[in-house]
């Protein structure tokens, strides 16, 4: 284990000494939220079960965490990915790969000077909250240390998620998550075989395509249950995410005056359904292409995204097949009555949200469901934060350094939260809305639009400093002498 520079007890701009904070993680969430602290002062030790920072973007991640894939390319923009104070090279192509990926990762954190401190290859065991406050954090040394607040940042892509129950029967062939999912030939040699991709969302496109160039295997079959919207990667020349505003870049006039005047239902009313058109002119309909039509509308789930499905589906080199309803050996029935014998089975159905350093019944995600106020804050527990466990409709990047900056602001005593019962009912009312407006699936818990989430974020921030003001800036979360 790396020892970390040592970090100061230090006063913030309240003149208060500020509480010492346990980072859980160093992915693309926890080494800006390491920036932010130490921009603001605030102590803070980082702990990383891997050699590297990057998280999942570090392709065959020592920790074994990692979910990248050999050809895995971001399906956002660079510039909509890039944090605000470090831009992304110019010479990067407009969808980096995972390893430029991990390189902008790495040399963002050299610049801000912050890997001396972030304690590599130590992962934290357990967390317990301390009967006075605070927190006694087990790492995996065998060493404990005690905190004063405690930043979950560990990530929602690398527990993988099986259905359950799964389909019907028994399968004698290779079953797959593409948590594991290498190439064409690991971990499993699917060159020459016939496979079943399973899912719809980016992974699933990504991997059907992938194993359906002639080259690799013999056939791929796309099974989806429900079906979806498929959005390409560019409009026109330019990415399509171009057309949406940074999500750290502050609002314009135009956009404040709809926030603030006119309904949401009312502008979804007229947007949505102009972005579907403008897809829908450029790629068609995905059922155009033999996919399942979904029964929900446009804009009312996560987007799928990918310029290549549609070739190769056109190609015959995919071949679209609704949900699966029963396995025989190695033979797959689905619900149109077709079957095939199948040598494998690619399971792309996401993951689980999980904190297991925590004890079950402290918190949990029970169907990856978990409500939290602005997506970070639980109100039963001031002491407690959680970044970056968002379903953001961009990257993460910029949603986790917005958030990060909230959390700096309320250790150093400039923010203040509402009380726990208002913050339990907006929480509860926000998170129902959003399960309202997007299907009823796992996947879709803790989604966000990245543009009124910020926007709302940022509104909060104010409001919480005009309440810190009141209050006289007094530290929400004391430091007792961690």
């Amino acid at each position: 284990m790396n020892a970390p520079a040592p970090l100061p007890s230090v006063t913030g701009s309240t003149g208060h000494r500020l509480p010492k904070v346990c980072i859980i993680g160093a992915g693309s969430s926890g080494i800006v939220c390491c920036k932010t602290f130490r921009d603001h002062g605030i102590p803070y030790d980082c702990f990383e079960a891997s050699s590297q920072v990057g998280g999942m973007w570090v392709f065959r991640n020592d920790n074994g965490m990692s979910s990248a894939y050999r050809s895995l390319h971001i399906n956002t923009s660079r510039r909509r990915m890039e944090y605000q104070d470090f831009p992304m090279p110019e010479s990067l192509p407009d969808f980096p790969s995972h390893a430029e990926i991990a390189q902008y990762f790495s040399d963002y954190v050299d610049h801000h000077k912050l890997r001396d401190t972030i304690t590599f290859r130590t992962k934290v065991e357990r967390c317990e909250k301390r009967a006075g406050g605070g927190w006694r954090v087990t790492l995996s040394t065998g060493e404990t240390r005690e905190y004063d607040a405690l930043v979950v940042a560990n990530g929602h892509h690398w527990d993988p998620q099986w259905p359950n129950p799964d389909f019907p029967g028994e399968y004698t062939g290779i079953k797959l998550h593409s948590h594991h999912y290498i190439d064409p030939t690991e971990p499993h040699d699917l060159r020459d075989k016939t496979v079943v991709v399973i899912g719809f969302g980016n992974s699933a496109m990504d991997i059907a395509c992938e194993l359906g160039q002639k080259s690799n295997a013999r056939k791929v079959y796309l099974s989806t249950r429900s079906g979806g919207f498929i959005y390409p990667k560019y409009l026109g020349s330019r990415p399509l995410d171009e057309i949406l505003r940074h999500p750290s870049e502050k609002p314009s006039l135009i956009e404040r005056f709809v926030r603030t005047f006119i309904p949401e239902r009312i502008v979804e009313a007229v947007m949505l359904p102009l972005y579907h058109w403008l897809i829908r002119s450029r790629v068609g309909e995905p059922w155009d292409y033999g996919l399942p039509k979904p029964k929900h509308t446009f804009g009312h789930t996560h987007p799928t995204i990918s310029n290549e499905i549609h070739i190769r589906m056109g190609s015959g080199d995919v071949i679209p097949r609704p949900n699966i309803t029963r396995l025989d050996g190695k033979t797959v029935h689905f619900a149109d009555g077709t079957q095939v014998d199948a040598d494998a089975l690619i399971y792309c159905t996401g993951y689980r949200i999980s904190f297991p350093f925590f004890d079950q019944h402290f918190i949990a995600a029970k169907d990856n469901d978990i409500a939290l106020y602005q997506r970070i804050f639980d109100p039963q527990h001031p002491d407690l934060m959680f970044l970056g466990l968002v379903q953001p409709l961009c990257a993460m990047m910029p949603i986790a350094e917005e958030q990060s900056k909230v959390m700096a602001a309320y250790l150093t005593g400039d923010y203040h939260l509402p009380t726990a019962e208002r913050m339990a009912r907006d929480m509860v009312a926000e998170h129902e809305a959003m399960k309202a407006k997007f299907t009823d699936s796992k996947r879709h818990t803790i989604e966000i639009d990245c543009q009124k989430y910020t926007y709302y974020l940022w509104k909060e921030l104010d409001a919480g400093r005009r309440r810190a003001r009141q209050a006289g800036n007094t530290l929400p979360v004391p430091p007792r002498g961690a």
